[in-house]
């Protein structure tokens, strides 16, 4: 039974299990995309949370405040060894439930393209994300998609 609690990134795995994702972004995505470091998942404004399997790191994702009152799914990765086990779905399921909570309207998130990518779109569309227009900082390429959720229809 997978556990979610809020994570300060102070525990190893968390902090491996973010170190991964960014090597792997790093390796599928083109210059110039917006990924958050562990030190800007740290920041105020950014919540995250982990998904464990007793004592092993399942899942991680984060939430992140905009200016406009709108919320940014950020960090969202799951340790190859709990891959289609619903630890990715544990931890999305809580970052919505939190949004929800702290009056949040919309949440988005930018994804890319290519197989990599492919069960993270699903698992999004799944929880209703359709895609949309840029938002935020980010600008439209051939490489990246913006998928929103509109939280009053959900």
């Amino acid at each position: 039974m997978l556990m979610v609690r809020e994570d300060d990134l102070s525990d190893h795995q968390s902090r491996d299990l973010i170190a991964l994702h960014l090597v792997g972004m790093g390796a599928t995505v083109p210059p110039g995309a917006l990924f958050l470091d562990l030190s800007e998942l740290q920041q105020p404004g950014v919540t995250v949370w982990s998904a464990w399997d007793g004592t092993r790191i399942a899942s991680i994702g984060a939430l992140k405040m905009l200016r406009d009152g709108t919320g940014e799914i950020k960090s969202m990765r799951t340790h190859p060894d709990f891959m289609g086990r619903g630890a990715g779905t544990r931890i999305l399921a809580t970052i919505i439930d939190a949004a929800k909570a702290r009056g949040i309207r919309r949440l988005s998130l930018e994804t890319g393209s290519g197989p990599s990518f492919e069960a993270a779109r699903s698992l999004y569309e799944k929880f209703g994300f359709r895609k949309g227009e840029a938002y935020s900082n980010y600008t439209q390429t051939d490489f990246n998609h913006f998928l929103h959720l509109d939280l009053d229809e959900v």
